[in-house]
């Protein structure tokens, strides 16, 4: 892993999703335990464990398939990480963008911690933009 952990998880998820694994193992920390948690809420992973090994704490991921048509089970999970830590992007709560009308969510860092774009509206507060995810 390297020294962004946000962007290393995410493409841990996405890598899993493509290559049709159900689970995914990722290192446990506090910014990663809320995003898994926005995911777990917005029904994009089935489930979460923890798992301690050797001193380290790891979550374990389902991640969701849904059936396609033509054959075997696929997901539509698309990740995309936005700020960086060599860019940091902001955003007030009137600026936060829609990922596909409303459909796909916005992953922010904000004062109240790490919320969806949903939650930033409501609450009237902007942040950091983390990732997008449809």
């Amino acid at each position: 892993m390297g020294k962004d952990t946000i962007a290393d998880i995410i493409t841990s998820i996405r890598n899993a999703d493509m290559d049709g694994k159900g689970t995914v193992r990722v290192v446990s920390t506090i910014i990663i335990e809320s995003i898994i948690k926005i995911l777990f809420r917005e029904g994009f992973i089935e489930n979460v464990r923890k798992h301690r090994e050797s001193n380290q704490n790891f979550l374990v991921l389902t991640l969701r398939h849904r059936k396609n048509r033509k054959g075997p089970y696929r997901t539509n999970l698309n990740l995309k990480r936005i700020s960086r830590p060599g860019l940091r992007i902001y955003s007030n709560y009137q600026k936060i963008p829609r990922i596909l009308g409303g459909m796909g969510i916005v992953i922010l860092s904000t004062s109240r911690g790490i919320m969806t774009d949903r939650e930033a509206r409501l609450e009237k507060i902007g942040g950091e933009i983390l990732c997008y995810i449809w």
